[in-house]
């Protein structure tokens, strides 16, 4: 059976803030981003057939909470938590419930509420899911009193400078071009902007991490509508739809045990995007523009290799010589990424997938990447799984509409617009 065509024709987001007492309910935050991504392609909520919801720090149903607040339509509502690639997973599974023909318009929403701090176990009465990580990594060097994120993914990057020669700059470059996108993104939760130098003497977390080198928790929530072609062509929204090329997901394989690099998930990218690059029929030479999952920026350097968008051993030079931004070869995070726009868990891939779609439209504003015609979306979380999708929108040439969220702001009232 051949799968059907699935469109992205609405996308919508809240600003990532900084976790702290006062901040609007996950209810809110996801009231905010269903309205925003309804009112992008003009369509009401009783239109969506089913809906997928992630979040990862929640009880059972909060997905069905989220909903009910824009409307008790009675549709079907699957509750999704694959740690920090929940809300690329939601788009996932809301793709294929198009393409396998079960709705034609479905949307996909992700939000956290997050505590301050490093993250944590949460339930200490039951086997870790991150056991075998954990364990691994004490075989393969020494377990210190870092937080066990920045450990890991910082164990990742000091191995990558053993093999390949690497240097600590490459790593601080990273986070200073992030924070430099960030400053154009009014979503984002920081729009600082730090120096190289800043960067490098902030707090040293663990390895080659420094503390701006690291994403922050955050609130916040983000939302898509997905739509068959019919759908798309029923709707008028040709104009602004952009397609899924592809949408691979993986897991993790044997071979994760294998090094440093593994364990958070190099094997899984490499072998996600391997399958969506040959399902989109495209190469990594034809893309434009990335939003890439940078928890840590040893991560963003260890996935230019795993995504293809420089050959392995190569991705230090790929960084001094500016492929990574504007100017280059590929636009590498231009929002901020998750180390400057923040790290809501359950909606990061929301927010990527609404980055790119907004790329794609041509209304990024500063943000906009020039001759966008490809994109990449690459969401990780450890335990593990790992979602690569490539995205081209339908119809060429700029679309209608904003993404600047004071335009947003400025035709709400209330508690909402002070997010």
């Amino acid at each position: 059976m051949e799968q059907r065509r699935v469109f992205v024709v609405g996308v919508g987001m809240t600003k990532f803030i900084k976790p702290r007492e006062g901040n609007p309910d996950y209810p809110i935050l996801a009231k905010q981003a269903i309205e925003r991504a309804l009112r992008d392609c003009s369509l009401r909520y009783e239109k969506i057939q089913a809906a997928a919801v992630g979040y990862v720090y929640g009880d059972s149903t909060c997905g069905q909470r989220a909903l009910y607040e824009v409307g008790m339509s009675g549709l079907p509502v699957y509750n999704v938590n694959n740690n920090c690639s929940t809300g690329s997973t939601a788009i996932h599974l809301a793709s294929k419930l198009i393409q396998g023909g079960l709705h034609d318009c479905v949307m996909a929403v992700g939000f956290e509420k997050m505590e301050r701090g490093s993250l944590g176990s949460k339930f200490m009465d039951r086997t870790n899911p991150m056991d075998k990580i954990f364990s691994r990594t004490m075989e393969m060097t020494e377990f210190t009193k870092a937080p066990f994120a920045p450990q890991f993914f910082g164990n990742a990057g000091m191995e990558h400078m053993k093999k390949y020669g690497t240097k600590p700059e490459h790593f601080a470059k990273i986070a200073e071009k992030n924070h430099r996108h960030s400053l154009n993104n009014p979503y984002s939760q920081f729009q600082d902007g730090h120096s190289l130098e800043t960067i490098q003497k902030s707090q040293k977390i663990h390895g080659v991490l420094t503390k701006l080198q690291c994403c922050p928790t955050s609130d916040g929530a983000g939302a898509v509508v997905l739509c068959s072609l019919d759908k798309v062509k029923e709707f008028g929204l040709e104009d602004q739809a952009v397609e899924i090329l592809a949408m691979e997901m993986t897991t993790d394989r044997p071979e994760m045990k294998d090094d440093l690099m593994s364990l958070v998930g190099y094997g899984m990218s490499k072998e996600a995007a391997s399958k969506a690059f040959k399902k989109a029929g495209v190469t990594p030479a034809d893309i434009n523009v990335v939003e890439l999952h940078d928890c840590f920026s040893a991560n963003e350097l260890i996935t230019y290799e795993a995504l293809g968008l420089c050959g392995v051993g190569e991705a230090g030079s790929f960084i001094d010589k500016g492929l990574n931004t504007y100017g280059g070869r590929v636009v590498v995070n231009p929002s901020g990424g998750l180390i400057s726009k923040g790290h809501p868990l359950g909606a990061t891939g929301l927010a990527q997938c609404c980055e790119l779609n907004w790329q794609l439209r041509g209304i990024a504003d500063k943000r906009q990447v020039e001759g966008c015609r490809y994109a990449l979306q690459h969401n990780i979380g450890l335990g593990g799984a790992c979602i690569v999708g490539i995205y081209k929108k339908l119809t060429p040439g700029r679309s209608k509409g904003t993404s600047d969220l004071k335009t947003i702001e400025a035709s709400e009232k209330g508690d909402l617009a002070k997010l």
